[in-house]
């Protein structure tokens, strides 16, 4: 199966302007993007894509090998970029494909013209003064959590990564999104996102960078923002005056903002 099929790749907007990718978190897809990518066809070709195991991908391209570290899923975005073949690239990756778009940067930069990374973070776990957000034993426990009850997890994890308790539709959108992925495949990428650490991938980048930050966020502080932006010499640093892991879903208007005010510039 090629990969534009594999990865229900959908290509819409202005054909003859810049391309600009969207790549979606960890338990989300392409629907998340729903708010912020037609704010940008007018001038922009955008392109839309699941991971692995989320959306309208194909489940059956899931490999438990490839796909237990992130340059496994870095390498499914070059195979969709090589397919697409629309040359550089801006890529907005959310969440964990921040951290994604990263990799493939590092290892393809002939792909990657700029990046957007909304709410990244390069390690999750705190260590020796960096302030991941997370203790390994938070971690542990909450992995564990998803193994033992991967629904009930959703449903309790959800509306705290939208951290918007005023809308609880946004935390009930999370968690149907999270529940419509393959549980197996699901906490295999939550172990894949969580313990990953690619603080190291950041230093010697050069690519142009925005780096988007909510005001107020529990799985990616405005610290771990602020240590990306000082560890990428040739990034800008925004931070919306919202809260929550997912401003596309509860400030998209700040969002679009940010990434077309960046984007002119």
């Amino acid at each position: 199966m090629d990969a534009l099929t594999k990865h229900d790749v959908r290509v819409v907007g202005n054909p003859d302007g810049p391309p600009i990718v969207f790549s979606h978190g960890f338990g989300c897809d392409q629907g998340m993007w729903r708010f912020v990518a037609p704010e940008l066809e007018a001038t922009h070709r955008v392109v839309l894509f699941d991971h692995v195991g989320a959306g309208g991908s194909d489940d059956s391209a899931f490999d438990p090998v490839r796909h237990g570290r992130l340059e496994g899923y870095a390498a499914d975005v070059v195979a969709i970029l090589d397919a697409l073949d629309l040359g550089p690239v801006t890529f907005v990756g959310h969440s964990v494909s921040a951290m994604i778009g990263v990799l493939v940067a590092r290892e393809r930069p002939d792909l990657v013209a700029s990046l957007v990374l909304v709410s990244p973070s390069p390690r999750y776990i705190d260590d020796d003064g960096y302030p991941g957000a997370f203790s390994q034993e938070e971690i542990d426990e909450l992995l564990e959590t998803m193994d033992d009850n991967y629904l009930g997890w959703s449903a309790h994890i959800a509306p705290i990564i939208i951290g918007n308790p005023d809308r609880p539709e946004l935390g009930d959108e999370l968690t149907a999104s999270f529940c419509r992925m393959d549980p197996a495949i699901a906490r295999h990428f939550a172990r894949t996102t969580f313990l990953s650490d690619n603080r190291a991938d950041l230093d010697g980048l050069s690519v142009p960078t925005l780096v988007v930050q909510c005001q107020h966020d529990v799985i990616a502080p405005i610290e771990v923002g602020t240590y990306v932006h000082e560890h990428l010499e040739n990034s800008r640093l925004v931070v919306l005056d919202t809260v929550g892991h997912c401003p596309n879903l509860s400030a998209p208007d700040q969002l679009v903002a940010a990434i077309t005010t960046y984007l002119a510039a």
